[in-house]
Parts: C-alpha cells; sequence; structure tokens
C-alpha cells in the first residue's frame, strides 16, 4: 500500500537559490512518515503513552533536482520491510509539471528524487532499541517494492579540511527529548556547504548517539572531489552522527 501527500514549498524553507534547503528536504520526509504511522495506528500518538517512540537511525536521499518557492511537491511513500528491530520506509518525490496541460494527465507529476529510510522504536525510559513488530498492529501494512540505492558507509575523519563546533540548544531539542534528526544535516551544511546547485545530490546520513540538550557536538568535514564527508563528535570523542553529501555531475 503507497500513501501520498502533498505540500507548496514556503518561502522559509528555500535558501538564497530559491532551493529547498537539505534539511527542510528531511524535514518533509520525517513528517510525511509521522503521518503515515499515526493513520496507521502505530504512530507517536500511540507509542508515546506507552513510552516509546520512533527514531530514525538512517537515511539515503537522492535528489535530480530541489524544488523551488511555491512548488507543489507530492511525496510517494510505503513501508518495504519491518524486521530484524528495523522499520524500511521507502519515498520517491515529485514536483508538479508547471505545464497547465498536463494536470489530471499521467505526465501531472515529474519524478525529482528518491528517498530509503531505516527506523527503530525506542524505550524513552531506557533509551533502548525495542522490538514490537510482532505487534498486531503492524499487520497488513508492508508494501514491500524496495527502491535500489547502493549503502555508502561512513569511515572515520582523522585529517579534516576544517571544523566547527554546534551546542545543543532548546530550539534543537524535540519531542522524544534529544536532538531533532534535521538538525545535524542543518549543523554539517552550516559548517560547510558544497556547491551542488544545477547537480544531482546524494545525502547519506547515520544517526549513532543521541545528542541531548546542553551537548556540545563538533562537525568535522572532509571536503573531497565528488563532494564533503562529515563526523559530528560529542565531548567524549563519541560519533554521534556521520554523513555524505555526494555530487553527481
Amino acid at each position: 500500500m503507497k500513501y501520498n501527500y502533498y505540500f507548496d514549498i514556503k518561502y522559509q524553507e528555500v535558501d538564497g537559490e530559491k532551493k529547498l534547503r537539505l534539511f527542510n528536504l528531511e524535514n518533509y520526509l520525517l513528517e510525511v512518515a509521522g503521518t503515515v504511522a499515526d493513520e496507521l495506528g502505530f504512530g507517536i500518538a500511540n507509542l508515546h503513552p506507552r513510552g516509546l517512540t520512533w527514531i530514525l537511525t538512517r537515511l539515503s536521499v537522492e535528489m535530480y533536482e530541489l524544488p523551488t518557492h511555491c512548488q507543489r511537491v507530492r511525496f510517494e511513500t510505503w513501508i518495504e520491510s519491518n524486521a530484524h528491530m528495523l522499520s524500511t520506509r521507502n519515498f520517491r518525490i515529485y514536483k508538479q509539471n508547471a505545464d497547465s496541460s498536463r494536470k489530471g494527465t499521467e505526465e501531472e507529476w515529474i519524478l525529482i528524487g528518491q528517498c530509503k529510510s531505516v527506523w527503530a522504536v525506542l524505550d524513552l525510559e531506557k533509551r533502548e532499541i525495542v522490538n514490537l513488530f510482532d505487534d498486531p498492529m503492524f499487520e497488513g501494512c508492508v508494501d514491500g517494492e524496495t527502491i535500489e540505492m547502493s549503502r555508502v558507509r561512513m569511515t572515520t575523519i582523522p585529517d579534516p579540511t576544517g571544523s566547527a563546533p554546534h551546542k545543543i540548544v532548546y530550539s534543537d531539542i524535540d519531542y522524544n527529548g534529544h536532538c531533532n534528526s534535521c538538525r545535524y544535516l542543518q549543523a554539517m551544511t552550516d559548517a560547510y556547504l558544497p556547491d551542488y546547485y544545477g547537480k544531482k545530490v546524494r545525502i547519506d546520513i547515520n544517526y549513532s548517539k543521541e545528542a541531548m540538550l546542553g551537548d556540545t557536538l563538533q562537525t568535522l568535514y572532509l571536503v573531497a572531489p565528488d563532494g564533503v564527508q562529515y563526523q559530528q563528535k560529542n565531548e567524549a570523542g563519541e560519533t554521534s552522527c556521520s554523513a555524505k553529501i555526494t555530487i553527481c555531475e
């Protein structure tokens, strides 16, 4: 079963090039995933009273182009699998064809991206991942269709091009009591933003360890010919989040 959600890109979500910011794109993906889960009966509204919540563990996004302000965008999403304590949710991202004669036809929507995301259920008190997929509320929700995206493996950055600190403040914290997933990417692109305009861009993010209010993360970045690799470490030297933005000509 596939689900579709429609949005008009807002002015405050685009950058100086009038393109949707990467972390705002991620925010749309998270909002869509959360909305589907709520509608199917296993979202935050259901889990939070039980002391549980969803967390994002891995995200891979390929964008052939980025939408602009006021552009209408469609997010198609479905659950590929619920297995081994992880839920894989896929997305296709479309923009509306500017040609008004296309509306109501198969050509109304133009594919501009795709995404594969991996989620887990977190026990809020123990801060541990739990397996709920045997629960009857998950019956019949898996579509099964996969999206072919190669796995990008993250490595440590021993000799970074540069670094920038980011203290986790009030505006970074979400309803789960830790740093919102999109804020890591925002801090990374604030530290160093590669020139991806007019090119195909891929974003890969791995979430390793929660960052909490008052923590300071050091964003290390390594600039390479094909893009930028990032690694965010906490004050104990542990990797909280790692990512790579790959630029494809």
